[in-house]
């Protein structure tokens, strides 16, 4: 079951990279995102209603949900969209995002005593070199400005910490109060943004809106839900490492959909992203010290 929920993962994930090019064609990233998040919440409040969820017993547990669901959304989101809406190269992006399970597997192996053997360590050097080889088509230096850099650098740091923070502070939070709590604050957050830094301007048409429902259902509630899910059950790093396959599955997207056949150099190197990410998964069994509890 695990296997197929971390490749359920990567596949929304990296289509996820193709719906934001497309909905970032009608508004800027904090109105976009704003749309986002007010979607999920009209989404989600029928099934809360229907199945209710387990809400927060302490004003602690409600905290650190919060906390990870602005790590998660506003910081990570809008840092990652904000750096492409300032000129940033999608290729260069998308590796400096892609050093999260390296950054994952430092803090993890330091902070809280994961044991990483040298072929895992190995296997997360070798599959950000072929998330390197997937994207180098991509990555233009020249675009690369202190602003969009720092903004990616946040989205980093972002999405590492929420990752961690969730694992750490809210492993057993029910995932539908989660969501629900995580997309309040993030709307909060970004719909101040979205009126004070871009006018809330849209273009209204039904590819933005296709691209919102997809990225709601299937990768801000869906994929998400698993990723916690999967950190729940398994090590950080493994769990992680998942993150340099999402750019390889959207390069075969877009070569699907747009006719951007990819290059040999780009195959080889989603050849390699598969192989670092199994040298950093391979496990007699997927456990670690909280799947037992």
């Amino acid at each position: 079951m695990k296997p197929l929920l971390a490749w359920y993962f990567v596949a929304v994930w990296g289509a996820g990279y193709v719906a934001t090019k497309i909905g970032l064609h009608y508004a800027a990233p904090f109105t976009f995102l704003t749309l986002r998040f007010a979607f999920g919440l009209a989404c989600l409040a029928p099934v809360v209603l229907l199945w209710k969820p387990r809400w927060p017993s302490s004003r602690a547990e409600l905290r650190h949900l919060a906390t990870a669901g602005i790590f998660m959304h506003p910081v990570q989101l809008g840092a990652s969209h904000y750096a492409q809406y300032l000129g940033m190269s999608a290729g260069v992006a998308a590796l400096v995002i892609s050093c999260q399970p390296l950054l994952t597997a430092l803090i993890a192996s330091r902070f809280l005593r994961e044991k990483l053997r040298p072929g895992q360590w190995l296997g997360i050097f070798v599959g950000l070199a072929g998330v390197a080889l997937v994207v180098w088509h991509k990555i233009d230096i020249r675009e690369v400005t202190p602003a969009n850099l720092a903004c990616t650098l946040v989205a980093l740091g972002g999405v590492t910490a929420a990752t961690l923070y969730q694992r750490t502070f809210a492993a057993g939070a029910d995932l539908k109060a989660a969501s629900v709590i995580q997309f309040a604050v993030a709307l909060l957050v970004l719909a101040p943004l979205s009126l004070t830094v871009e006018g809330f301007h849209v273009q209204w048409a039904w590819p933005m809106w296709g691209a919102i429902a997809f990225l709601v259902v299937f990768a801000s509630i869906l994929a998400v839900n698993v990723l916690y899910y999967l950190l729940r059950h398994g090590a950080a790093t493994r769990v992680t490492s998942m993150m340099y396959l999402p750019p390889a599955f959207a390069a075969a997207l877009e070569a699907a959909l747009f006719g951007l056949v990819p290059s040999k150099l780009t195959l080889f190197g989603m050849a390699i992203a598969c192989a670092g990410v199994a040298m950093t998964v391979w496990t007699p069994r997927w456990n670690s010290s909280t799947s037992s509890r």
